[in-house]
């Protein structure tokens, strides 16, 4: 399979980035759409953290807000309840 960019900006930028790190032009853009896809990859994760911690942050409020952390332990001991 091969591609046809007709940019010349484009094609400059690949010859600089290759001439610059000593990599093949195929090297370069195999890198560059490698690193694109791995950013993609993270903003999708982080995006679906962001929902998930919306939605746990919603249940919480819903039912009655902050935990009261000295209710989670005896005062005597320290120890869990």
């Amino acid at each position: 399979m091969s591609l046809n960019i007709k940019d010349e900006r484009i094609h400059e930028m690949v010859r600089e980035a290759a001439s610059r790190t000593g990599l093949s032009q195929t090297r370069v853009v195999e890198k560059a759409v490698s690193d694109l896809l791995g950013r993609l990859a993270t903003e999708k994760a982080r995006h679906g953290l962001d929902e998930l911690l919306d939605r746990v942050h919603a249940e919480l409020t819903a039912t009655g807000g902050p935990l009261d952390f000295d209710s989670l332990y005896d005062p005597d001991t320290g120890l869990p309840r």
